[in-house]
């Protein structure tokens, strides 16, 4: 792409739903409570938090509180630094060892949702914990990268495809692309990457993420 339309934008930014504090993960016990009971539990500060992940007091604060949805990307920092699993904060269930040859089944509407402005992501297999890759099932919401506030980055690699509707890929170093039903895309997620909805309604896709969760 010719320049950064992000330019300025802090990539590390949450998500507040307007009027709706606490809009985005929709467990019986929301990520904010979880991320504050393991704090706790590690008998952490804020402070000694936000040193860990790199993410301000006031926003882990805030998030704790369900005041502030993290993005997909701001909460793999978070889990990062803190050293969490990412798929625990989704799965509700208390699970010792898991056994060989495992295997997960998710129908339609049964994943734990992340809302943010651009996607509503709903992650699928939250049954098994310590897995390589995370899927996703998203709806995208975004229209323009002005629904972005910045570049979304994180380590691994990652695969997209088409489920419905059509999207464009806007990357860091290559000039948009679109992608039909079908289509897929596969790129490392450490170059700066987002996807807006190009069709009539709200493309649908399956978003696959590898490396550390």
């Amino acid at each position: 792409m010719n320049g950064d339309p992000f330019r300025g934008k802090n990539e590390d930014s949450a998500v507040v739903g307007p009027g709706e504090p606490g809009q985005g993960f929709r467990p019986e016990q929301s990520v904010g409570a979880r991320l504050r009971a393991i704090r706790q539990a590690r008998r952490w500060t804020l402070e000694e938090a936000s040193k860990r992940s790199s993410v301000g007091r006031s926003t882990l604060s805030k998030i704790e509180n369900d005041l502030m949805s993290p993005t997909f990307d701001l909460l793999k920092k978070i889990t990062r630094g803190m050293e969490i699993d990412l798929v625990e904060l989704f799965d509700e269930r208390q699970q010792e060892q898991e056994p060989r040859g495992r295997r997960s089944i998710t129908r339609r509407g049964e994943g734990k949702v992340n809302l943010t402005r651009a996607y509503s992501h709903e992650l699928i297999a939250t049954d098994m914990k310590s897995k390589r890759m995370l899927p996703f099932r998203t709806t995208v919401m975004a229209r323009s990268l002005d629904d972005f506030s910045g570049w979304e980055r994180h380590d691994g690699e990652e695969v997209l495809m088409v489920a419905s509707g059509a999207v464009e890929v806007h990357t860091e170093y290559y000039a948009p692309t679109r992608l039909e039903v079908g289509d897929s895309i596969y790129f490392d997620s450490r170059m700066g990457h987002c996807v807006i909805s190009v069709s009539e309604n709200d493309a649908e896709v399956l978003w696959v993420s590898s490396g550390a969760m």
